[in-house]
């Protein structure tokens, strides 16, 4: 079961982001683990019986949760991507490197740095940290 994410909202309808759901394809979810949970330090969170049986896994870290759900005719996801914010960006990717994982250091967004890569599926992900500028 997924816990709220107190937020701070400047309408009076309260948005909020609970999860961000990325694609894998059918028997994907072990390349997944390795990615999200072995790389990045992710923790698998045990998904609702009735949403179990459809494949795929959650996981969380910090206020994020991704939920990683199956599709069948699948595709990665090469352009369209969350922007994951991190305190700790070259620590992040170091430990990516480190797990033989290419990135690409992007410093196309004024007062942040970021960086781009794909995970074990194909799926385009960034990361990013202010930069104080």
């Amino acid at each position: 079961m997924t816990t709220p994410h107190p937020t701070e909202t400047t309408t009076d309808l309260g948005f909020g982001l609970h999860h961000v759901l990325i694609p894998l394809p059918p028997g994907g979810e072990d390349a997944c683990r390795a990615f999200y949970v072995d790389v990045l330090g992710f923790v698998e969170v045990p998904k609702p019986p009735a949403l179990a049986a459809r494949g795929g896994l959650w996981v969380r870290a910090d206020d994020l949760e991704l939920h990683l759900g199956v599709e069948e005719g699948f595709v990665p996801q090469r352009k369209a991507h969350p922007g994951i914010l991190v305190r700790e960006i070259d620590v992040l990717a170091e430990r990516i490197i480190a797990a033989g994982h290419e990135l690409v250091w992007d410093e196309n967004l004024p007062g942040y740095r970021r960086f781009h890569l794909f995970d074990n599926n194909g799926n385009r992900l960034e990361f990013l940290s202010p930069s104080g500028e």
